[in-house]
């Protein structure tokens, strides 16, 4: 299976998680296609990327969250990617049974996603616009997603997870890429 990931940080340079990541997509021959380096002034060639995702079987919108959601190039993307006739629409092909699913990183604890914790909403409830748009609406094969969770103790303050907290979630993301290609696989949280 061709796999891609479409990465949507703003600053992965700097990042400690998702550019670790990135080295096990890597080892399993993910190609990966960084939205902020290709188009630095935010304007997205729909053409473009369609005929990116048209040489891949499998997508991976993987980004860091910002404000309970997804930086705004991903939603651009989205927007002049997932078109009429593209991805919906009674001919629409495009993304009609290909694998989609998501990672996330969050700085938040986990336990602070959950209806009695400090944020009251769970991840995936935060992250149901994605399925909504990529199973229901573009008919993709939805797989889930990946959620990577920090360990801030005050809000927007310190969030810093340890090496070995990564390392971790370096190899359950490992693990969570490779069920892809599995029928039924992935869509765990970890």
């Amino acid at each position: 299976m061709k796999s891609l990931i479409i990465l949507a940080h703003p600053d992965i340079e700097n990042s400690l998680i998702n550019k670790r990541f990135l080295k096990e997509a890597a080892a399993q021959s993910f190609a990966v296609r960084d939205l902020a380096r290709e188009y630095p002034s935010g304007e997205i060639d729909g053409e473009r990327e369609r005929a990116i995702i048209k040489a891949h079987d499998a997508l991976v919108l993987q980004f860091p969250l910002h404000n309970f959601s997804s930086p705004a190039i991903l939603k651009s993307w989205i927007d002049a990617t997932m078109t009429y006739g593209f991805a919906y629409g009674s001919a629409s092909e495009g993304m009609r049974g290909r694998t989609v699913a998501l990672v996330v990183s969050a700085g938040i604890k986990r336990a602070d996603y959950a209806p009695g914790g400090r944020y009251h909403f769970t991840m995936e409830q935060l992250l149901t616009p994605f399925e909504l748009a990529f199973r229901y609406y573009f008919h993709a094969d939805w797989r889930g997603f990946f959620a990577f969770y920090g360990a801030e103790e005050t809000p927007g303050v310190d969030y810093q997870s340890s090496t070995e907290q990564i390392e971790k979630g370096a190899a359950e993301y490992a693990e969570f890429l490779r069920n892809l290609g599995a029928k039924g696989g992935a869509g765990k949280e970890f």
